[in-house]
C-alpha cells in the first residue's frame, strides 16, 4: 500500500468512525424518555444533554473553518455549554446536535490524503491534521460514552444494547461467523 493509499484509507476510516460515535449516541437517545435527557446523578455530573451541547459547541469551534483559523474560536463561550437554559426542549438540543455533526462532516469529507501533514492549531498550540483528527475522536468517543452510560443507567433492565448484549458474545459471534 502506498502512502496516498493509507492516507486515503485513515480519512475513510475516520469519517466512519465519527459516523458510528454518532449513531451510537443517538442510539441511546431514542431510548430514553425527555426527562432523562435532561437528568444527572448528582449536582457533580453532566447531564446526556449538557454533554451534547458541549460536543455540539466543541464540533462548530474545531471544525469552523479547520485548515485556516485556530480551532478555539474567540466566540465560543465553552463554559455556557454546561448549562441548560430554561425553557430549552431535547428537539432543540438534538438540532443543535446536528448543526454541530454536520461541521464535523463538513471539514472532513472534502479533505485530502495531502491535507494530513498541514498544520492546523488549536488553542494555539500546532497540531497536524491527524493529530486534530484523532483529538476530537477520542474526545467524542469519551463523552459518547458518558451518553450511553447515562442512558443505560436510566433504562436499567429495559435497556436495548447497542452493539454485543451482556452475556451473549458467544451468539454474536455464531452469528458473525455465519455471515462469512
Amino acid at each position: 500500500m502506498n502512502d496516498q493509499a493509507l492516507a486515503q484509507h485513515y480519512l475513510d476510516d475516520a469519517l466512519y468512525t465519527f459516523r458510528y460515535y454518532k449513531k451510537l449516541a443517538e442510539g441511546a437517545f431514542a431510548q430514553i424518555s425527555d426527562q432523562d435527557f435532561f437528568r444527572t446523578l448528582d449536582d457533580e455530573s453532566n447531564s446526556i444533554a449538557v454533554n451534547m451541547k458541549h460536543l455540539a459547541g466543541n464540533m462548530l469551534s474545531r471544525w469552523t473553518d479547520f485548515l485556516t483559523t485556530d480551532g478555539e474560536k474567540p466566540e465560543r463561550n465553552r463554559d455556557i455549554e454546561f448549562v441548560i437554559l430554561p425553557g430549552t426542549t431535547k428537539n432543540d438540543m438534538l438540532a443543535y446536535w446536528e448543526q454541530g455533526w454536520k461541521r464535523v462532516f463538513d471539514a472532513v469529507e472534502p479533505l485530502k490524503p495531502e491535507d494530513l501533514m498541514r498544520t492546523v492549531r488549536i488553542r494555539g498550540q500546532d497540531h497536524t491534521v491527524v493529530q486534530a483528527i484523532n483529538r476530537q475522536l477520542a474526545h467524542y468517543a469519551y463523552h459518547v460514552g458518558q451518553i450511553v452510560y447515562l442512558a443505560k443507567h436510566f433504562r436499567s433492565r429495559e435497556w436495548q444494547s447497542l452493539s454485543v448484549p451482556k452475556n451473549q458474545s458467544a451468539e454474536f459471534n455464531a452469528r458473525l461467523q455465519n455471515r462469512q
